[in-house]
């Protein structure tokens, strides 16, 4: 089974590509998905969120609010070490399960989509590395209309990754998603046809 990781910053489209690949029935592992039932209601990491950040990151229903943790995370570079440190282990493990159920399904190839997946290490889980990128002007612009954060929080999201330019070292392929869906869509299909998937 081959495994080729997904990765890029936040606004890079990496959900458009992921989602993309899906519906063209492709096996495809997400990271954010992922990250978000380690954190569910009644998870041991959700209990060690709580632990470590207080009461004032749940919502009134009991399910963890992330623009709060997020606002906190991002302005303080000890407090987002601490969630790292709590939650990483926990999607990796999530990440190698869901692996080895497609690789005992007799899966060719998987698509590893992590947004860290170079910060964190997880590459070594991969054959290769593709880059999905755009314009940081354009990334600023899609979270900005897709989560209603202002600019400068955005910006403080981006400072928090490891630059695209440094991504570029490590990626067997970038697929740059600065245009219309439809030029991001035809890149990938040709990145398909390249590798014979």
């Amino acid at each position: 089974m081959r495994v080729i990781g997904l990765t890029g910053g936040i606004g890079s489209g990496k959900s458009t590509v992921t989602d993309y690949l899906s519906e063209k029935g492709y096996a495809v592992v997400d990271a954010d998905v992922l990250a978000r039932a380690v954190v569910a209601t009644g998870t041991e990491g959700l209990a060690a969120v709580v632990a470590r950040f207080g009461e004032t990151v749940l919502l009134p229903d009991g399910n963890l609010d992330r623009k709060a943790l997020a606002a906190r995370v991002f302005a303080d570079e000890e407090a987002r070490a601490a969630l790292n440190a709590l939650l990483h282990g926990r999607i990796a493990r999530a990440i190698k399960e869901c692996l080895a159920q497609y690789r005992a399904a007799g899966a060719a190839v998987v698509f590893l989509s992590v947004p860290l997946l170079l910060e964190t290490g997880m590459q070594s889980e991969t054959d290769a590395v593709w880059l999905v990128d755009a314009a940081e002007e354009e990334r600023v612009r899609r979270v900005v209309a897709r989560d209603g954060l202002d600019a400068e929080a955005v910006r403080l999201r981006l400072a928090a990754q490891m630059p695209s330019f440094e991504k570029r070292r490590y990626a067997a392929e970038t697929i740059d998603n600065s245009g219309a869906p439809s030029e991001l869509y035809r890149a990938i299909d040709t990145l398909l046809e390249k590798y014979g998937f």
